[in-house]
């Protein structure tokens, strides 16, 4: 995508971020996409998030001040839009034909999938953001800080708590 060498200086003017940011936006639509939707599991609504994402975004590109962090300053922007979103529709929740036949009858590799997407349902929408962009968006821990603003150890310290949250919820749902 675009590479900046150590140690030297680089100024970028106003146009040439706009260009990274547009760039940066179409080649990863669909992990914002796969993001949005993991929070809210309704197509249409994903992609309502996406689009929020991106205005929210372009409007606020002044606020990037280092292109390096592109990836994260979206992140967070996508995360809390995302959450955001969750608090306000908290009563109804839609769900896609796709979901719906997830709780038909399967194969039982499938069941542990369910299991563990029933489990993260479970979570407050902070320790599913943990989650998720730890290993479902496969970043890594200082991403996955800066992403929700965090230190490093706080954010290890709770996706640790969290994981141990949900060997639990999963294994209770075994048992029934």
């Amino acid at each position: 995508m675009f590479k900046i060498e150590e140690g030297e200086p680089f100024v970028m003017t106003k146009n040439k971020k706009m260009e990274q940011v547009e760039q940066f936006l179409i080649e990863n639509q669909n992990a914002h996409y796969r993001l949005a939707y993991s929070y809210v599991k309704n197509k249409e609504n994903a992609l309502d998030i996406v689009q929020d994402s991106i205005f929210k975004a372009l409007k606020s590109i002044h606020r990037l001040e280092e292109i390096k962090y592109l990836k994260t300053w979206f992140y967070r922007i996508l995360v809390n839009t995302s959450i955001d979103f969750i608090r306000k529709h908290q009563r109804v929740m839609v769900m896609d034909d796709e979901v719906l036949d997830g709780y038909l009858p399967q194969t039982e590799d499938e069941l542990t999938d369910i299991d563990l997407l029933d489990a993260l349902d479970t979570l407050p929408p902070d320790e599913k953001s943990l989650i998720i962009l730890r290993f479902f968006e496969d970043l890594k821990i200082d991403e996955v800080a800066a992403v929700l603003d965090e230190n490093s150890n706080t954010v290890k310290t709770r996706l640790y708590r969290t994981l141990k949250k949900l060997r639990i919820e999963i294994e209770k749902g075994d048992l029934e």
